[in-house]
């Protein structure tokens, strides 16, 4: 049986938010910090991430997503943020401002059917956000968070969040190469 590294997810295809995104990437590449920036077509709100599940659920996953009540809706990329916290940062974040209840709501809506499933339960809960960056050592932390301050409140721009997408992820040295498995538009 194969086993699919997979997630649920609105892709962020909006170019002006995209070429905003980047600019703090480059910033943060800027820091010198030990930095491993997300490419721009991999930059994504996961919705929920499901880890390594059998093929044989892929149908059944999306049959969940199919039942899933949501018409589009704006998403605001407002704001920066680490995981886990500001002593020991893994990874750098952007925000959801307008459309983070929406998603809350999309991610409660999946999640009986996928624990219907066996598919186990994300012990850190729901936390709306795109993460733009990961961060692999303590190396210039300092910069990281003034850059961090320095962003706190900007806004990147509006998406329209219309198609959940089922993912597969495939981890290579190079990062990772995300592919659409199924998806409902609206």
């Amino acid at each position: 049986m194969e086993w699919i590294r997979s997630f649920i997810a609105f892709d962020i295809e909006e170019e002006a938010v995209i070429k905003e995104l980047s600019k703090v990437q480059s910033a943060l590449l800027e820091t010198g910090a030990d930095i491993k920036i997300v490419e721009p077509e991999n930059i994504h709100i996961t919705v929920r991430f499901l880890g390594e599940v059998p093929s044989t659920l892929i149908d059944k996953i999306y049959d969940g997503m199919i039942k899933v009540v949501f018409t589009p809706f704006d998403v605001e990329i407002k704001g920066l943020g680490v995981f886990p916290n500001i002593k020991h940062i893994n990874v750098v974040w952007a925000g959801i401002g307008r459309g983070a209840n929406e998603l809350r709501s999309i991610y409660h809506q999946l999640e009986p059917s996928l624990q219907k499933l066996g598919i186990k339960p994300d012990d850190k809960g729901f936390s709306p956000h795109l993460t733009i960056a990961r961060v692999k050592s303590s190396r210039n932390k300092e910069s990281i968070i003034k850059t961090l301050k320095e962003f706190e409140n900007h806004s990147f721009g509006v998406v329209k969040a219309r198609c959940l997408r089922l993912k597969k992820s495939i981890l290579t040295s190079k990062g990772p190469i995300y592919s659409t498995l199924r998806e409902v538009c609206r």
